[in-house]
């Protein structure tokens, strides 16, 4: 709970707008994409309004990133209380898991603000028995996050050079993922395959069929998203 508080808290310290920043950004960002990709590049979005469906999968992506990103200097930025004090070593990677997991929900309460005006228009339909699926989601992109932070982390104490390429590679990613592009603008193929094959595209998938009702779900890919997560 300490470790919680402290990450969640250093996040916003010496901020003018404080954790008013976990609304802003993914709403200026969700704008800004709308704008760019939804607006000048085209890209349809499953008949989901595109400001809603940015929203999502943004809240989504910054929750998995933010477990990775985090977990990826723990090992670099805890030495000073690893090498005073004995404690169960997964407490830190867990505990910035939980403080995403605080971040994430507050980013749905947005989602939702939204969700609650086109569901008045009645331009999108939730699926609302899906929405039990979320926690396991959560669960699913924690481990995942948690998982490569951890093995970036190990390396990273020895090859620093590896925390200026953690950003690129994140980024790089997130573009691999369907995020800024509903999965079902993918053409079948060998760029179709590669996109499934990345674990955390059936993830999301399964978070955005709940949240929005529109999703591609795929139980085998599915499958070995969860083979690889464990794995991990």
């Amino acid at each position: 709970t300490l470790f919680t508080k402290r990450n969640f808290v250093v996040s916003y310290k010496q901020t003018i707008l404080g954790p008013a920043w976990i609304f802003l950004t993914p709403l200026f960002s969700s704008i800004v994409q709308a704008f760019v990709f939804g607006g000048i590049a085209g890209i349809e979005t499953d008949g989901v309004p595109m400001l809603l469906f940015y929203l999502t999968s943004n809240a989504i992506w910054n929750y998995f990133s933010t477990c990775l990103t985090n977990n990826a200097s723990t090992f670099t930025g805890n030495a000073h209380i690893f090498g005073k004090v004995y404690f169960p070593r997964l407490t830190t990677p867990i505990s910035n898991v939980l403080s995403s997991i605080i971040r994430f929900g507050i980013q749905m309460i947005l989602v939702l603000v939204f969700m609650v005006y086109f569901l008045w228009q009645g331009t999108v339909d939730p699926n609302w028995l899906a929405w039990l699926c979320i926690p396991l989601e959560l669960i699913h992109l924690g481990i995942l996050g948690m998982g490569f932070g951890i093995i970036i982390s190990s390396m990273t104490t020895k090859y620093r050079d590896l925390t200026v390429l953690v950003d690129f590679g994140v980024q790089a990613w997130m573009y691999l993922t369907p995020i800024v592009y509903p999965l079902s603008t993918v053409t079948e193929g060998w760029m179709r395959n590669l996109v499934m094959l990345n674990p955390v595209t059936p993830a999301v998938e399964m978070m955005r069929y709940a949240i929005l009702g529109k999703g591609t779900i795929d139980f085998g890919y599915y499958g070995l998203s969860w083979g690889i997560t464990l794995a991990v």
